[in-house]
């Protein structure tokens, strides 16, 4: 069995117009959830060992955040392909995973990784900035992704539920 958690980023700033959206910084409220999330990353066991994430600031500012908030060691892969990527790019890229990677966080944005999460489990979720999704899935190794391989949807869990209390 694999484990896979997906992420959205947090929300990220539209303050600046001209900026390039790869570039886009968190917002406060982004830097506020980054905690929030983290202390959900905290609980899952195992913890991550990768995660596979896009290239974007927004991106990259979440996955450092939420990892090192949730003490986790996790390599980050960082991976230009990854920005606004397609389910299809997400399933590539994580069939490419060792054997050794019992559970891989993805980090990137939507629509894709909402796309990918229905692909997976055969159910809509919303995955609003900051969202978590955990997938259980029944592989002997990454490789079955790539041939449309489904799993089970442990939980999903949103900022704003995990701040108001609710589980």
């Amino acid at each position: 069995m694999r484990l896979l958690s997906i992420l959205r980023h947090a929300k990220s700033s539209w303050k600046d117009v001209a900026a390039d959206d790869h570039d886009r910084p968190l917002t406060s409220r982004g830097e506020r959830d980054v905690p929030v999330i983290a202390g959900r990353v905290a609980g899952l066991a195992p913890p991550p060992d990768v995660a596979l994430c896009s290239t974007a600031r927004r991106a990259r500012d979440t996955a450092v955040g939420v990892l090192a908030a949730a003490d986790c060691d996790a390599e980050i892969r960082l991976q230009r392909r990854l920005y606004l990527a397609s389910p299809a790019t997400w399933r590539a890229a994580l069939a490419e995973l060792p054997a050794g990677v019992e559970h891989a966080l993805v980090v990137g944005h939507n629509p894709g990784l909402e796309e990918l999460l229905q692909e997976l489990v055969g159910q809509h979720e919303d995955l609003p900035t900051a969202a978590l999704a955990r997938v259980e899935l029944e592989i002997p190794d990454w490789s079955a992704l790539a041939g449309g391989a489904r799993g089970t949807l442990v939980g999903v869990w949103r900022p704003r539920e995990l701040s108001s209390g609710a589980r």
